[in-house]
């Protein structure tokens, strides 16, 4: 594996990018090494500026379900670029995918585009907190909703990779109306949300974790969650950036069968594109601008191109047995992983919902926010790195997610059983 196009990049992107990368976990700094620059991908190859072919696990952070650079969403957005990339005014491609994405995803009634999974977040609890007239946001240790400052407390992501507590310019008087709990806990959570002096807004939450690696939820926290946020008249936001269309059609709020007041998605609506969402209950998105005092904008909300992509996945997405054929595949290859680390002296736990998963680095099981800090993240690194030798691209961090895609045949996920065995024997001696 030659990496010296890859290092010249990296080079020079440091003398104008702050460290180099536009997000921070891309850096590779926790797993001790400098990052590939990806020069394109098929299917679910990635491949680097140096010619270095990797098979791809991390799918652009989730998105890439169909695997990259899908015939459909291709076609579908040189067609629509052909007649313009931005108007700032209304298109009928946008009206289409709402309504798809309305008929899609049980919570949605009403729904709102925007350009990122960050602004779906901060719009949604600013709805939120317009909506019941209330302050403090509730949300749970370890995950994370984008970088909007009400989100950095107790966050996941690269927040915890990076092992920064927070982050400065985040002001206190912000900080005091975000009470982040435990996951996972349900006395904790009943005795958070019943304490009257809080003034509650909201409680916003990854219904599957995936940014301190994927933790599954008990059944009975989410259902005591939505018991208690629909008594005590606090609106429960359901973060599904990662969840939504990925673990099924109607994201983890149909896999569960609960019902969030506001959900917010991410750019798999956009086949990857720059794309967010939020939407819900007509009633709380009635008082969005222009109908309502809550103001939300943006320039490029509903962009053609991505409301073209958004479409074509949709449309795959819809297919009779997608989702099936996903479950088995991933399921196939999660149980392979089970082996392999049973077989091993390694300690690992991987846990898995749909075609997520995160094999952490432990003996104990993870089943929130302490328990996977309790990963070792050098072995992780280790493992990352003798991965990424064999060809094969991995989350530069133990607390992210895996994802299957349907481009992903068995021959390619065989032979990532097959490396991951090799790497365990490694990490062993």
């Amino acid at each position: 594996m030659k990496t010296d196009l890859s290092a010249e990049f990296f080079s020079k992107a440091k003398t104008v990018i702050p460290g180099g990368v536009n997000s921070p976990v891309r850096a590779c700094k926790s797993v001790g090494c400098d990052p590939l620059f990806v020069k394109k991908a098929q299917g679910a190859i990635i491949t680097d500026v140096d010619g270095n072919e990797y098979i791809d696990f991390v799918g652009s952070w989730g998105p890439m379900i169909l695997g990259h650079t899908h015939p459909a969403l291709v076609e579908a957005v040189r067609e629509t670029a052909l007649d313009g990339t931005s108007f700032g005014a209304p298109t009928p491609l946008e009206v289409e995918l709402a309504e798809l994405v309305c008929d899609s995803v049980p919570s949605l009634e009403k729904v709102r585009f925007v350009n990122s999974g960050t602004e779906a977040t901060m719009s949604a609890i600013r709805l939120a907190r317009g909506y019941t007239g209330r302050n403090v946001v509730v949300k749970f240790d370890g995950c994370y909703h984008g970088h909007a400052d009400s989100f950095l407390v107790k966050a996941g992501s690269g927040v915890i990779t990076l092992g920064i507590p927070g982050s400065p310019g985040v002001p206190d008087d912000i900080v005091k109306n975000t009470v982040s709990i435990p996951y996972n806990d349900s006395d904790t959570l009943e005795k958070t949300l019943r304490d009257e002096t809080l003034d509650i807004a909201c409680v916003i939450i990854e219904p599957v974790a995936g940014n301190m690696g994927v933790i599954v939820p008990e059944l009975s926290f989410l259902k005591k969650l939505r018991e208690l946020t629909s008594e005590l008249g606090i609106i429960l936001i359901f973060d599904e950036v990662i969840t939504g269309f990925r673990l099924a059609l109607g994201g983890a709020q149909e896999r569960f069968g609960i019902t969030p007041d506001l959900t917010c998605l991410g750019k798999i609506i956009g086949g990857g594109l720059p794309v967010g969402a939020y939407g819900g209950k007509a009633e709380i998105m009635n008082t969005v601008a222009p109908d309502g005092p809550v103001y939300q904008a943006g320039t490029l909300s509903g962009n053609p191109l991505a409301m073209a992509a958004g479409l074509a996945l949709v449309k795959e997405l819809r297919k009779p047995g997608f989702y099936d054929e996903l479950e088995e595949k991933s399921n196939w290859f999660a149980e392979g992983l089970r082996k392999v680390g049973g077989n091993a002296s390694v300690p690992t736990v991987l846990n898995r919902i749909g075609s997520m998963m995160t094999c952490f680095f432990t003996g104990s099981p993870v089943t929130d926010f302490e328990s996977a800090m309790k990963s070792d993240t050098d072995l992780y690194g280790r493992h990352f790195r003798q991965m990424l030798e064999g060809g094969f691209w991995l989350a530069p961090s133990q607390f992210e997610a895996a994802f299957v895609s349907a481009a992903h045949d068995r021959s390619q996920l065989e032979k990532a059983l097959i490396m991951t065995e090799s790497s365990f024997k490694k990490l062993a001696n």
